[in-house]
């Protein structure tokens, strides 16, 4: 059994939590957010029993008075999913009192939660931490300096380098809990990032400098920290004829170590720098699917653009440079179309992404952004009828980021730019999209319609944003309650009954011993970090190299349809990624700012 560890976080309030060990040895419990709910919001915990148990009705106590303030009947019986034979969901939405409650069913009851107005309050910062820890050059949080050497080139000779030619592409973030870098999914974090201020820059504080240490600077850290990752683009695309793909490959892998403690392949300290070229690349016995240019440099025009429009009152001329590099990257995306894919040497395991023109689409209606061009207007649309819907949306299996950034972030920008038909078109998209989730969906008590695929955390987030997004572009809240359980589930309204991001909330059920070199090794806290999610039985029982250290706390609640486990020997469910805690970072603004009197999506 590990020791639960609760670090420093951002809530003055505490509840009592149940050991993960008494939750394993519950035949019924009581599923919530862990978080809380807002009073006027969407509130529905989820009750499940391992046995044949069922219930007629529940109530919600008062933790202070031991009493009764809302009762309810319990409605669908959604029968067995899961671990659960039983199941139903507990809506107590007409309840808007705030205090801090728990709900007892049958022999089931849940651990006590908050419903106040604040329950999201300062929690995109926090999952910012993580962030900020997963710089390179200069550490803020390890105050070290690490990969201060990266790299030689690789794939470029035909762009007039050499391989093994040096270049200065220090800067940016690890991966994840390894120490690999990508172009496709630091641009996609930096999008995500620049919109969250753009769209909700009320919520977020200013206590770091830009190089991440302590003390007020007069910009929102959340903007600090997109420039960190846009300086790190500008260095992968130092001319227009040259753009690169990755820092390092999966040899990586080979072992545990800190950061700065990092000789480990390549040539001294130095790391292969790898190309885009267009063409499918092989380091050692695997070769990857590469068909163009266009699905890493159109995430760059993006990133560029908005951090552009955003730096504009800030640096004058460091916004200039930024859109002149969005240009450029506009034009090294259309030189061969197509998909760009990550290197592997020694294993099959690649970010292996198969779609382009949601991101050519991201690019354009983010040229319209800037320029107002008919021109860019025209080539969005076209770009977004190639893919109306993201395929993972309408399917239950995918291979690692076949789909990505999970989300067809153009169809909003672009939306939001149109009127008329134009608009409507984009629009429907979304719905039907948000349909194929919900017809999974609506048959299990957890509303669970996202597939058990590798990063399952990552697509959960997504489609929360993307059922937030359609609301606020209609005013249909034909979804809404869709969209909340996905925000529930990433914090305790799940099977396994735990928060998916390290230490949030305070005295939570949260992870404790993730996929990480920070915690293994050093026991340093990896603050707002969201890890992989539960994954198919399937998938966990085919990959290779996994052996879990520790007794699984959660094996109760395992099943043959999806497993989680809170052990650093799952790389499968609990490695935390840098991507997906940034895709958080605007999904938590969005909700601080909604129950702080905003729109969706709007400031």
């Amino acid at each position: 059994m590990k020791k639960l560890i609760f670090y420093c976080a951002i809530f003055s309030f505490c509840f009592a939590c149940a050991s993960k060990k008494i939750r394993q040895n519950q035949h019924t419990v009581i599923r919530i957010n862990q978080l809380g709910y807002g009073p006027e919001s969407i509130k529905v915990a989820v009750w499940g029993s391992l046995n044949q148990e069922s219930i007629d009705s529940f109530s919600l106590i008062d933790a202070r008075s031991k009493r009764s303030v809302f009762t309810s009947d319990v409605g669908r019986d959604y029968g067995a999913y899961g671990p659960f034979k039983q199941s139903y969901r507990l809506n107590f939405s007409n309840f808007a009192d705030t205090g801090s409650f728990y709900i007892v069913a049958g022999s089931g009851k849940s651990p006590v939660f908050r419903v106040a107005p604040d329950v999201y309050k300062g929690t995109a910062d926090f999952v910012l931490r993580y962030m900020r820890q997963q710089r390179t050059l200069f550490n803020p949080f390890l105050k070290d300096s690490c990969h201060t050497h990266d790299g030689f080139t690789l794939y470029a000779a035909k762009a007039g380098l050499p391989d093994s030619t040096k270049i200065d592409v220090g800067g940016g973030w690890h991966d994840a809990s390894d120490y690999l870098q990508y172009s496709t999914t630091s641009a996609n974090a930096i999008y995500h990032l620049l919109a969250a201020y753009r769209d909700f820059p009320g919520v977020f504080i200013d206590e770091k400098r830009a190089n991440g240490l302590s003390g007020p600077n007069g910009i929102a850290d959340v903007l600090d920290e997109a420039k960190w990752g846009l300086d790190w683009l500008l260095k992968m695309h130092p001319e227009p004829h040259l753009m690169f793909n990755q820092i390092a490959d999966d040899r990586d892998h080979a072992g545990m170590r800190m950061p700065a403690e990092d000789p480990f392949y390549g040539r001294g300290y130095e790391r292969p720098v790898y190309f885009i070229d267009g063409q499918a690349q092989q380091r050692g016995k695997f070769l990857n699917n590469t068909t163009g240019t266009s699905s890493t440099a159109a995430k760059f025009t993006s990133a560029f653009n908005l951090g552009s429009l955003l730096f504009t009152h800030v640096d004058e001329s460091y916004a200039y440079k930024l859109r002149n590099k969005a240009e450029s990257a506009y034009d090294f995306a259309k030189i061969k179309p197509g998909v760009t894919q990550t290197v592997s040497v020694k294993s099959p395991y690649i970010y292996a992404e198969d779609n382009w023109v949601d991101d050519m689409e991201l690019a354009a209606a983010s040229n319209l952004q800037v320029t107002g061009d008919i021109k860019s207007k025209n080539e969005a649309l076209q770009y977004a009828r190639q893919e109306k819907i993201t395929p993972w949306l309408e399917t239950d299996t995918a291979s690692h980021y076949q789909w990505y950034p999970f989300i067809n972030l153009g169809h909003y920008e672009l939306a939001k730019q149109l009127n008329g038909k134009d608009r409507e078109e984009l629009i429907s998209y979304y719905r039907q999209g948000i349909e194929k989730v919900w017809t999974r969906a609506k048959q299990n008590a957890f509303f669970r319609g996202v597939p058990f695929i590798w990063c399952s955390n990552n697509l959960t987030v997504s489609f929360a944003i993307q059922c937030l997004w359609y609301r606020n572009l209609t005013d249909d809240e034909s979804y809404t309650e869709l969209e909340q359980s996905n925000i529930d589930w990433l914090f305790g309204c799940n099977p396994w009954g735990t928060s998916m991001v390290y230490g949030l909330p305070r005295n939570g059920d949260s992870p404790t011993d993730p996929h990480s070199a920070f915690t293994h090794l050093k026991n340093f806290p990896i603050d707002g970090g969201l890890v992989d999610g539960p994954v198919y039985s399937n998938i966990f029982n085919n990959l290779i190299g996994i052996e879990l250290v520790d007794p699984d706390e959660y094996e109760a609640f395992q099943s043959d349809l999806a497993v989680y486990h809170d052990d650093y020997g799952d790389y499968s469910t609990n490695e935390p990624t840098m991507d997906g805690s940034a895709s958080l970072i605007y999904l938590l603004a969005a909700k601080e700012h909604e129950l702080q009197g905003g729109t969706p999506g709007k400031k």
